[in-house]
């Protein structure tokens, strides 16, 4: 019986190692051997999870033909990985990836640290803070006194309280979008809204345009939902959406759906200004594709003056084409796990309807505490402490990778948690992979493209601020100088997995 669940193909698999390339040698730098190069481009494409566990991988002469290399170059390289612990092999059934014994399996997604390692190690994996005080106790105290008439029923509210679906609606009619309790359904949390969302609208096979990069955890939530990726590439730097790129895309792969972050986008913090999201929206409905909008980042704007534009629904009056998602998770707190769906009722009953299979609904009294701070003028106070710390935060962490690592590049965006940054030609992947060796935390820029896009960037979310911010920073360049002097991979695994 075989043992391997998936195949990898020589093609696809040849991307994915030639896109990991580090930059030119420079004098006095040394280059493994070519075997070895490709032994550890195959590691890492384990350990980051772009290459599943138990896949099985092409023959030695197919890989040869597809990397231009000779059959001894890629045997060499697969008997190294068998030996580490990396390749399992068997007559009649091939070779397929493993890890060695005491390693964590791989994942695609961006998990928290555990909490035994954050002595140890800055997380810069994850884009959010500490929940805010005193407001989080205050609006679960808050809860608290008004949960007792909810206690007498059954505690199941597909849709959501009632009254926390109105005051939604009330938010969003107070900035011009008129809207009904019945456009509202509460989920848990923006990744449960988009789960339903997708298994709503995009069954398997059929074609979601993501923008590349895109949320690394949404990524992977639709590959596993069995969606086909269509990338479109951002415009460069902060400027937001290519317009022809996403006419074409629309017009040609005619995808059931779209996602975007229209409002510092994950991870690059690209603000879409108002003519943009209005020929998205009429490029979208031209397509027949439905636009899932992504709000989650739109209260954190930082810079003072900075002028919002207005929300992306408000260009789809009709609300045939726009399905908004929010969060409290990002502006308040990541354990505060509340999300919503802004969308015509019908696509609301829709998603209620299909939610009966799923999770039922959300907690009760986390509803009832995000109720009491939009009610109460909580949530305004809360928000706006936020910004301040995000901002102070994105300073420090700004200045301190400016000082340590002056050739890597990035532009500091106006809101958001992240930043978007070139790693001076180095492998985001071996960065990643040394910093877990120096006590650093950071994903790579591959796990928020498709298909191995990325490579030279990774991401920096602006979650510490002073001397642990410049710490990191001074870590993030060991890891940089373990990666130019060529040290960053060879036999040795990293003591845990960075997700």
């Amino acid at each position: 019986m075989a043992q391997w669940t998936s195949a990898v193909g020589a093609a696809q698999l040849a991307r994915l190692l030639t896109s990991q390339q580090d930059r030119p040698a420079g004098p006095g730098s040394r280059r493994p051997p070519a075997y070895r190069a490709f032994a550890d481009g195959i590691r890492l494409l384990v350990l980051e999870g772009r290459v599943p566990v138990a896949a099985r991988l092409p023959a030695e002469r197919e890989l040869a033909l597809s990397l231009s290399v000779s059959r001894t170059t890629v045997a060499a390289a697969y008997e190294a990985l068998r030996t580490e612990g990396f390749l399992e092999s068997r007559r009649g059934a091939g070779s397929w990836t493993a890890v060695p014994a005491g390693n964590p399996l791989p994942a695609r997604g961006l998990e928290p640290l555990p909490p035994e390692a954050l002595g140890s190690v800055i997380d810069l994996g994850t884009a959010a803070l500490p929940a805010p005080e005193p407001w989080l106790t205050r609006a679960v105290q808050g809860a608290l006194e008004e949960l007792p008439p909810y206690a007498h029923t059954h505690g199941d509210y597909p849709a959501g309280l009632p009254a926390l679906r109105s005051m939604i609606a009330e938010r969003y009619t107070a900035r011009g979008i008129p809207t009904m309790p019945e456009q509202i359904m509460v989920t848990t949390g923006a990744m449960g809204a988009i789960d339903a969302i997708c298994h709503l609208f995009g069954g398997r096979g059929e074609r979601i345009a993501v923008e590349s990069p895109s949320y690394a955890n949404i990524l992977q939530l639709m590959r596993e939902a069995g969606a086909r990726l269509v990338p479109v590439a951002m415009a460069e730097g902060l400027t937001g959406w290519e317009l022809d790129r996403w006419r074409q895309v629309l017009r040609e792969a005619a995808p059931r759906l779209a996602y975007v972050v229209a409002d510092f986008h994950n991870p690059t913090g690209a603000l879409a200004d108002e003519e943009q999201r209005r020929r998205l929206v009429e490029a979208a409905r031209s397509a027949g594709t439905v636009l899932v909008v992504d709000e989650t980042m739109s209260e954190l704007y930082l810079d003072p003056g900075l002028e919002m534009p207005r929300r992306v629904c408000a260009f789809d009056p009709a609300g045939s084409t726009v399905i908004t998602v929010g969060s409290a998770s990002k502006a308040f707190w990541a354990g505060m796990r509340i999300g919503w769906v802004r969308a015509a009722p019908d696509v609301i009953r829709s998603l209620v309807a299909a939610r009966a299979y799923a999770d039922m609904g959300t907690p009760v009294l986390e509803q009832l505490a995000v109720n009491w701070l939009f009610s109460t003028g909580g949530w305004e106070e809360a928000v706006e402490v936020r910004r301040v710390q995000a901002r102070d935060n994105r300073d420090a962490l700004v200045a301190a990778v400016r000082r340590e690592l002056p050739g890597w590049e990035f532009e500091v965006p106006g809101g958001g948690l992240t930043l978007w940054v070139r790693t001076g030609g180095l492998s985001g992947s071996r960065v990643a992979e040394a910093g877990e060796r120096v006590g650093v935390r950071v994903p790579s820029g591959p796990r928020f493209g498709v298909d191995g896009a990325f490579e030279g960037y990774v991401r920096l979310p602006f979650t510490v601020a002073g001397a642990v911010a410049e710490e990191a920073a001074t870590r993030l360049a060991a890891a940089a100088r373990l990666v130019e002097a060529g040290t960053s991979g060879g036999s040795e695994s990293p003591r845990t997995f960075v997700a």
